[in-house]
């Protein structure tokens, strides 16, 4: 059976048409890249070759799978590797046949390269196709997003819950740590950590997450502290329930409101945050797929606007999608707009 309230509620994001439209583009947008290996990629979806079938994006072959010299994996763009397969069979090639990694050995012109029918938003300064970038990075910024905005969510909540229920000393120590912890210099402590940490995914993961996660402490601890006190929630602790439960089953539902509210827009601080630091050079490990990094590419090569104005438009367009979704879902959430 349906619950009536969700309904509504989710009537209300679909009335919000920018928002339901954004949220359908977005989705869209994510699969896409979620196979981005099937869209762009330095190697073919399929190979027929001697009436056996290959899935060079699946699993690597030697170059004498395919009747070559060596045993090292197969390079599908070399012309002798390729007469080799197309005598005995056939490949079929993503729409895009480059890699994020892939270096062009065949521009026409130093790089970064004008866009052309081969390289549709030209390539950076070391040659590599710009799309092909965008498309994973694109990925690695949202994946980063969603994780980031997840774990500190977890965190945000759990902290200010507690706060909230019991208060008092549990409360006055949780304020001032966040008011201590709020005030560290984010920006100099990544600059050192850089120093010290080799960045990956996961460590600036971890790093971030150490900072990120007070967002929604003081929303969170400001519903708990108003329901503590209503009626349901005493007559909850004069049955005996446990403190858990009154906190999961009874104030945890109303404080959920706020916090899905505020998601879509941590979620693109976070995916703004890790850009900044790919543009600083303090983010993903060189030769990343970055937004932020194409961002410094076209900083330095004013000469080629292609960089510049692929990486404006791909985060232009993120972040307003995830500010619109963001607008929606506080319009389906907040009584005042049902009707």
């Amino acid at each position: 059976m349906k619950n009536p309230q969700r309904q509504q509620q989710w009537d209300t994001f679909k009335r919000t048409k920018r928002g339901y439209w954004s949220f359908i583009i977005f989705s869209v947008l994510f699969i896409l890249s979620l196979g981005a290996e099937f869209i762009a990629n330095d190697k073919p979806l399929i190979v027929k070759y001697e009436e056996s079938y290959y899935f060079p994006v699946f699993k690597n072959y030697a170059e004498t799978t395919f009747g070559g010299d060596f045993e090292t994996e197969a390079n599908y763009k070399d012309e002798y590797i390729e007469e080799l397969i197309l005598e005995k069979g056939w490949m079929v090639w993503p729409i895009i046949p480059f890699h994020y990694t892939t270096i062009s050995q065949e521009l026409n012109e130093p790089a970064p390269s004008k866009p052309s029918t081969k390289h549709w938003l030209g390539t950076d300064d070391t040659g590599r196709d710009v799309l092909a970038r965008i498309i994973y990075g694109f990925r690695i910024s949202v994946l980063f997003g969603f994780a980031l905005t997840i774990l500190s969510s977890v965190i945000g909540v759990a902290a200010g819950a507690l706060q909230g229920f019991y208060g008092g000393k549990v409360d006055l120590i949780g304020q001032r740590f966040i008011e201590v912890w709020s005030g560290m210099p984010v920006l100099f402590i990544l600059i050192i950590l850089a120093n010290f940490i080799k960045p990956s995914f996961w460590t600036l993961l971890g790093i971030m997450l150490l900072f990120s996660w007070m967002s929604l402490v003081d929303v969170v601890r400001a519903e708990f502290l108003r329901c503590r006190n209503l009626d349901y929630v005493k007559a909850a602790k004069a049955l005996g329930l446990s403190d858990y439960s009154i906190m999961s089953k009874h104030i945890f539902p109303n404080a959920m409101v706020a916090t899905l509210t505020f998601m879509p827009f941590i979620l693109s601080g976070s995916v703004t945050t890790l850009t900044s630091l790919d543009f600083l050079g303090l983010g993903l490990p060189l030769g990343s797929a970055s937004l932020g990094e194409l961002l410094a590419q076209g900083k330095n090569n004013l000469h080629a606007p292609w960089l510049a104005l692929s990486a404006f438009f791909t985060l232009g367009i993120l972040l307003s999608l995830l500010t619109f979704i963001g607008e929606a879902v506080r319009n389906a959430f907040d009584p005042r707009s049902r009707g």
